[in-house]
This record gives structure tokens, C-alpha cells and sequence, in this order.
């Protein structure tokens, strides 16, 4: 049986999680990555998705917008620009939250960099089915 890391996801609004959990499923920057107990150290700044943390209750969902995760061998800190419970996330939310990537985006000089905030964003959306 797979060993435990500790599992904690924290936004500037909250604590989200602090669970032992066997796996953490992160949407990084440079590509989705699993990291389990025993991981190298690594430190990844994320982009939109949906992070899961899957432990002896099961599996937790979060969607986030951003952030950085630090991991070790024996647990993964997340600390993310804005993360809400799967569970909580509705049509309202992802409205909000295209905004906010369309505002960010004309503020860009780089109209590529503006372009992938609002195409991560729809496709956080599609990943969530809402």
C-alpha cells in the first residue's frame, strides 16, 4: 500500500486542506504532475486547474487559479491565488472568473501571455463541465 505525505492548500481567503492524503494531482505551470511520499523536492508555480489530493476519505477537489506548490518527500504545500472546493464551484464563479482574465489580459502587453490567461481560464471551465 502506498505511504501518506501531508497534504495543505491555503488561499489568501482560507485554509482549504490539511489532509494526509497517498497522492496530490497539481495542474503545474509546465505540465500536470502526481507527487507521492518520497518525492524529489520541487517547487512549481501552477496554472488554472483543478488540483486533486486523493487520501483514505477519498478524493478532494479544488479549483485554482494560480499559485506555487512546494514539494517534499513528505508532503506537498500549496499555496494558490484563489482555490475553491470543487464541490462549490458554479457558472457564477467561472463568469467572475473570465472576467478577471479578460481584465488581466488587456492589461498584458504581450497579447499572447493575455490570449492563454483567458484560453486557461475557458478551459478550467470545460474541465469542471459548467
Amino acid at each position: 500500500m502506498a505511504g501518506t505525505l501531508q497534504f495543505d492548500l491555503v488561499s489568501p481567503e482560507r485554509r482549504l486542506a490539511s489532509v494526509a492524503a497517498t497522492e496530490v494531482q497539481i495542474p503545474g505551470a509546465d505540465g500536470d504532475l502526481t507527487a507521492m511520499e518520497g518525492h524529489a523536492p520541487t517547487i512549481t508555480t501552477l496554472r488554472p486547474g483543478i488540483l486533486r489530493a486523493v487520501g483514505a476519505s477519498g478524493v478532494k477537489a479544488f479549483v485554482v487559479t494560480g499559485g506555487f506548490a512546494e514539494i517534499t518527500a513528505a508532503g506537498v504545500s500549496v499555496l494558490a491565488e484563489r482555490a475553491v472546493p470543487l464541490e462549490e464551484a458554479n457558472a457564477a464563479l467561472f463568469e467572475s472568473l473570465t472576467a478577471e482574465a479578460r481584465e488581466a489580459a488587456a492589461a498584458i502587453e504581450d497579447k499572447d501571455v493575455g490570449d492563454k490567461l483567458v484560453a486557461d481560464m475557458a478551459a478550467l471551465r470545460a474541465a469542471t463541465g459548467l
